[in-house]
């Protein structure tokens, strides 16, 4: 998975995405001017290849919402939780709302899949999720993601949990420095305990955090065979696509420069290798791997990544739409929870 510079497709940006090795883009806010021009750009990217690459992009709501102007504006996953502690079904409501509303959009314009939703739990330690949890009680945060991942499946598109196995109990921002989680597996099952439902809810991928657990590996979950391969894969019975988060980021650099992170992700089990806002790292990977690393199994994998259904054409005419957008915008205007004395 790669990124593109601008607005538009760059001579270098067409070469990068015409290597058989690469397999999906991902979109930020600097390509981004409004819908009409994200809708070229994105059929620019899907004519380049047969079958086309997967587009994706970060789009949770709250502070990580990659594209604003004539977008709905999405709220932080906290407030999704506060309004299951009003009134449970509300909650779970609102959550499918937002999903589906989220994939709408994103489908709307030829985005394949958004990152989300984020099922950390909130513990009141990582400035980096901090209100980008649903809830710091494991059973909110997987009903509310599993309602989630149902709207989004209703709009055709897949949803991809992350960040496993769990970054909200760590200080430390990936994007800069490698987070240490020291605590046992069996201390961290209410983490686990969202991948759980969403699995059984055939939840179709996964993002792997850039965290390392010393009790469980010496190596980052997203480059760690124990979590990928026994964990999640074996214990977990996860068969849906993997990917490891950025490996530009600061949080993987201790485990060597990026082609031994990159070999690193694949022997752990990682389906896709985002590199990112790095290009020299780009092309020093795709000419260090032959084709035949992308294996028929991975490959399946990315089948079901990729959007389902024809992409909405009006939304402005369609009553569902407007009717989750209200839901949304009724959320976002709620005055916050306050607690009264004696409650915790």
């Amino acid at each position: 998975m790669v990124d593109v510079e601008g607005t538009a497709l760059s001579a270098d940006d067409i070469d990068v995405l015409s290597h058989p090795l690469v397999g999906s883009v991902l979109l930020y806010t600097r390509n981004y001017r409004n819908p009409k021009q994200i809708s070229e750009l994105s059929q620019a990217i899907r004519a380049l290849r047969t079958p086309h690459l997967l587009i994706a992009t970060d789009h949770e709501g709250g502070r990580v919402q990659r594209f604003r102007e004539g977008f709905t504006a999405l709220p932080a996953a906290r407030l999704i939780g506060r309004r299951f502690d009003e009134d449970r079904q509300e909650g779970l409501r609102c959550a499918h709302s937002v999903g589906w509303l989220l994939a709408t959009e994103l489908r709307a314009v030829g985005v394949d899949f958004s990152f989300a939703p984020c099922v950390d739990l909130d513990y009141g330690l990582s400035e980096v999720i901090g209100d980008r949890a649903f809830h710091r009680d494991a059973d909110a945060v997987a009903a509310l993601a599993a309602a989630c991942l149902a709207g989004m499946r209703e709009a055709g598109m897949a949803a991809v949990a992350k960040h496993f196995p769990g970054h909200g109990a760590v200080r430390a921002d990936s994007h800069v420095a490698l987070p240490i989680d020291r605590r046992a597996l069996a201390d961290m099952e209410p983490d686990l305990k969202p991948y759980r439902l969403l699995i059984e809810n055939q939840l179709p991928g996964v993002m792997a955090a850039h965290v390392e657990y010393p009790a469980v590996d010496t190596l980052p979950a997203s480059l760690s065979r124990r979590w990928l391969g026994e964990v999640l894969r074996g214990s977990l019975g996860f068969h849906g696509c993997v990917f490891a988060d950025d490996l530009s980021m600061a949080g993987v650099a201790g485990s060597g420069d990026v082609l031994a992170r990159a070999r690193l992700a694949l022997a752990a089990g990682c389906d896709v290798l985002p590199i990112l806002n790095d290009r020299p790292a780009v092309y020093s990977v795709l000419a260090s791997f032959r084709p035949e690393v992308a294996l028929p199994a991975s490959q399946a994998r990315l089948v079901r990544m990729r959007a389902r259904g024809a992409a909405p054409s009006d939304l402005a005419g369609d009553p569902r739409w407007h009717a989750a957008v209200r839901s949304v915008e009724d959320l976002s205007a709620a005055p916050p929870l306050v607690l009264t004395e004696g409650q915790a």
